[in-house]
Formats: C-alpha cells, sequence, structure tokens
C-alpha cells in the first residue's frame, strides 16, 4: 500500500499511509484509538475505497470492489466485534456467501466437508459444523472466523485487536494458530494495544498516528519506550505516575463477603486516598464481587460497611451512597451508545440542569464541559453521540460520569481494556490525581478500587494488591511486595503468599 488516502467529508481519515507487508509474517498495525488502523485496513479488505494511492497484491494492482471480492482474492479481516451469524450453523457461516450449490440447492455433504477440514485447520476438532455458532465460546467463534478464511484460501488475514475478549488459556491457543498459519505462508496483519503480544507475536510493526504512517522496523530491535513515543508523538516519561499517598479513614470494609455464585468468600478494607489493585485470571471472581458490591448481583452472605450505611444496597442506593462504577463492558452495559456525550455524563446526577424536573441542554452542556476539558475527551462538542468516539475517549466518558457524580468510591474494571497507550497514561495520571484529592479546591481524595488483568498496570498505580483464586479473595498486600511472577502464581493457585521483602 502507498499513499493511501481516505476522507469522510472534510476530514481525513488516511494521509497518505505506506505499508509492506510480506508472505509468512506476522506484521504488527500500532497505533492510539483513532490513529487510522482500521480505516486503512477496512480499505484493504474492500469496505472502503480509497480516494487515493496504490495497493499491489502478489505484485499486480490490488483494487477490491467490496469485501467479497476481496475475500475471492484472498484477502480476510477479522473485526473485534466478531461478524458471525449467530443462528446459524458453524458450517453456514464458514461458506456464507460461496456456498457450493447444485442449481437452486445446497450441497450439503460438500458444504460439510470444507467446513470440517477448515475447523481441523484451526484447532477446533471437537466442534461439530452442524453446531449453532451463537452457542459457542467467544474464543470458538473467534476461530470459526477464521476457519472462514482459511476455507477460502486466505493469502492475508487481518485480525483486529483479537485477544480483547480472550481468556490467558485462549489466547495462547490464538498465538499458537498464529505461527501455523504463519508457517503456511499466509500473511497476518496484527492489530493491538498490547505492546507486549506485539514482542511474543510479531515479526515487523507499523505506526500510524494520525492517519499517517510514522515509523516501522524490526519488533527486535526497537525498545518498547520508542514504540510508544512514535504512537503518541512524545515521549512518556513516567507512564505510571504514582505520587506520594497518604491514606485515611477506612470507607469500605467487606467481612466474608459471598455473591450468589463468585466470590466465595472475600475480605477487604479500602481507605480514602488510595488504590488497591485486585488480580487474578478471568472468571476468578473479581467482576462478580465489584458487580454484588455495587447492587447488580445478589449477595449471598457477609457484611458491607460503606461510609455510616450498612448491608446491600440497589445500584442507585450506591450512587447516593458516593458509590461509582465503571464496568468492563463499556459498549452495552457501560455506556448508551446512542445517547449523546453529556446524556451519558450526567446520566446519574441531573440536578441543577432545568427547572423542576425539566433539563435544559444548554445546562447539561454545560456541566460537562470541564470534564471534557480536564481528561481530555476528543470530540467535536458534548452533543456528539458516544459511539462515534475511540475506545480510550468512550472510556473517558464513563469516568467522568463518576467526577460529575462527585463519588467518594470509584470501582473500575478492567478500566484500560481495548485503548491505546496514549490514552492509558492519561486515565494512570488521572487516577494518581483522584487518589492525591486536591486541596486548593477542597477536593478530598478519593478511594479506587481497580480490577485488572494486566499486572504490570496493577503494580503502577496501586498501593496495595489482593489476589482473586477460585472465587476466594487474599490478602492485600503492599504493592512492594509483589512482583509479576508472584501474582500469578497466587492467581494460578500454586502459592498464597507473596514474598516476604520487596523485590531488589
Amino acid at each position: 500500500m502507498q499513499g493511501v488516502q481516505k476522507r469522510f467529508g472534510a476530514t481525513y481519515a488516511l494521509r497518505g499511509v505506506d505499508l509492506e507487508v510480506s508472505a509468512g509474517s506476522v506484521h504488527a498495525l500500532i497505533g492510539e484509538n483513532g490513529a487510522g488502523k482500521s480505516t486503512l485496513m477496512k480499505t484493504l479488505s474492500g469496505a472502503y475505497q480509497a480516494d487515493a494511492g496504490e495497493m499491489t497484491f502478489d505484485g499486480q494492482p490490488y483494487r477490491p470492489a467490496n469485501p467479497l471480492d476481496a475475500r475471492s482474492r484472498g484477502v480476510c479481516m477479522i473485526y473485534q466485534e466478531l461478524a458471525l451469524a449467530p443462528d446459524l450453523s458453524v458450517m453456514e457461516n464458514i461458506l456464507l456467501g460461496i456456498e457450493p450449490t447444485w442449481g437452486p440447492f445446497m450441497r450439503w455433504s460438500e458444504t460439510r466437508s470444507i467446513a470440517q477440514r477448515a475447523l481441523n485447520e484451526v484447532g477446533l476438532e471437537t466442534v461439530t459444523p452442524e453446531a449453532i455458532v451463537g452457542q459457542l465460546s467467544i474464543a470458538s467463534q473467534q476461530l470459526v472466523e477464521i476457519a472462514r478464511a482459511v476455507a477460502v484460501g486466505c493469502k492475508i488475514l487481518v485480525l483486529d485487536e483479537p485477544t480483547s475478549s480472550l481468556t490467558q488459556k485462549d489466547v495462547a491457543k490464538l498465538f499458537s494458530l498464529v505461527r501455523r498459519l504463519k508457517e503456511k505462508g499466509i500473511a497476518i496483519v496484527y492489530i493491538s494495544h498490547a505492546l507486549e503480544e506485539v514482542q511474543a507475536l510479531c515479526d515487523r510493526f507499523t505506526v500510524m498516528r494520525d492517519g499517517e504512517t510514522v515509523g516501522h522496523g524490526r519488533v527486535n530491535e526497537v525498545p518498547v519506550h520508542r514504540i510508544i513515543s512514535m504512537m503518541v508523538g512524545r515521549e512518556v516519561a513516567d507512564l505510571y505516575p504514582r505520587s506520594v499517598r497518604q491514606p485515611t479513614e477506612v470507607v469500605l470494609e467487606m467481612k466474608d463477603f459471598a455473591g450468589a455464585s463468585l466470590p466465595r468468600k472475600a475480605a477487604l478494607t479500602l481507605h480514602r486516598g488510595e488504590v488497591v489493585g485486585i488480580a487474578g485470571l478471568i472468571g476468578a471472581g473479581r467482576t462478580e464481587m465489584l458487580r454484588s458490591l455495587f447492587g447488580l448481583e445478589p449477595v449471598k452472605s457477609g457484611d458491607v460497611r460503606i461510609g455510616a450505611f450498612r448491608g446491600e444496597a440497589s445500584p442507585g442506593r450506591r450512587w447516593a451512597q458516593g458509590v461509582g462504577l465503571v464496568s468492563e463492558d463499556r459498549k452495552t452495559e457501560g455506556l448508551a451508545q446512542n445517547l449523546s456525550i453529556a446524556e451519558n455524563l450526567t446520566l446519574t446526577r441531573l440536578s441543577g440542569l432545568g427547572p423542576w424536573r425539566f433539563i435544559r441542554p444548554s445546562r447539561q452542556r454545560a456541566a460537562c464541559k470541564p470534564w471534557i476539558d480536564a481528561l481530555p475527551i476528543k470530540c467535536r462538542d458534548a452533543g456528539q453521540a458516544v459511539e462515534d468516539l475511540s475506545g480510550g475517549n468512550q472510556q473517558k466518558v464513563a469516568i467522568a460520569r463518576l467526577l460529575h457524580h462527585d463519588a467518594d468510591i470509584f470501582l473500575l474494571d478492567e478500566p484500560t481494556r481495548g485503548i491505546d497507550v496514549g490514552s492509558k497514561a492519561q486515565i494512570y495520571a488521572l487516577i494518581d490525581r483522584l487518589a492525591l484529592g486536591d486541596p486548593s479546591t477542597g477536593k478530598k481524595p478519593k478511594a479506587i478500587l481497580v480490577v485488572s488483568s494486566y499486572l504490570p498496570e496493577l503494580l503502577g498505580i496501586c498501593d496495595r494488591i489482593a489476589v482473586m483464586t477460585r472465587g476466594i479473595l487474599g490478602e492485600a498486600l503492599p504493592v512492594a511486595s509483589w512482583t509479576e511472577h508472584s501474582l500469578m502464581l497466587a492467581a494460578t493457585g500454586q502459592t498464597s503468599d507473596a514474598p516476604s521483602s520487596p523485590p531488589v
């Protein structure tokens, strides 16, 4: 791809991008949200038509008319939001649009045979071609999409954030499959914000920023901090800022806490002015604990005290008690995608936005402006729909809601999942400021409870970390007592003890 340009109205999404990918290699395409990565790949896969520039494939001019045209020529893209028909069978999904027919009739035996070979190729031998796709796990559905690419003789496979919803075990399986496809000579473009994945899997990389190519090279020859600098356009000296914090009174206390299914047992104290992290494997019960605390899931037993309040409560009452939750699923649960930034941001606190029970849009927008500027949220204005924002800016809107509500306790579930390094750095800095407070304005420090699967994140921003293993929460120990290795050992149940002294 040489000098590829794409414009939407007056906005340039691509400003002359260059990309070269070789057969039998894994090429990382990285950059912040909104850099143009997905637009470039949609142009490659035929979803968009380039306004200018040239593309060649196997030395021949390449300009697909649509995704089906690109697919028939061996270019397949698998989006972060899977594009499957959930009510159809696996084999119907694999051969959708290219079904073998005899006149107006399907050749079902051939369909099944082709689908079975493709399933075997991607390691889904235990899944039958007749299985309904919607009944499979997310990881299996993703492999069905890859099987669809294999079935058409894919030569270029584009994976867009393929691990964002996978467990560590499923990630390992995906990596193994990608390496097998690479050995067969398939060119793989791998879009990811997780630079550790890029280091582990990819051969070369290309960095995009603001619709342009700003860097490329071999992954093993360029240090991570240099790649991050290319992505954000500046040096990121300290990704995890941590001020000197002084925890004060206890604002949240759990004793013998158990949910209807998970967690099985949890005890924790959270002080104003500290950040406590919860580590553990996906499915250990971390998210269920936050949701039960917030009133979204039933509590089976135990005691919860939040400030002067004690016992179970509904989400509405928790908001009234000064507790705010940022869900791990911002698309379907954390935000109302079709509503504006202003409507989402003020959703839990509408008082003062108009007389009686009415809301004046001008007051609503004015109430949002300080938070849009402070975080900062990249948008046209407060009236823009949340669904039009990048993932990082959507996450900032979700956090800004808690700020507008003036919550004292922040429950953050995977607060930086699926967002770019620049946005992560801004959220880490915000968490640090919230835990510190602002004496000049009388803002008290907040108490922050963070669930994260990214261990460097927890080690970088937290004061204490507790590990949840199979539904049981261990003791929250000072962050200096932990390493990534000891956290993983505790998470897998191999040991419940942290190192007795900080690592040298």
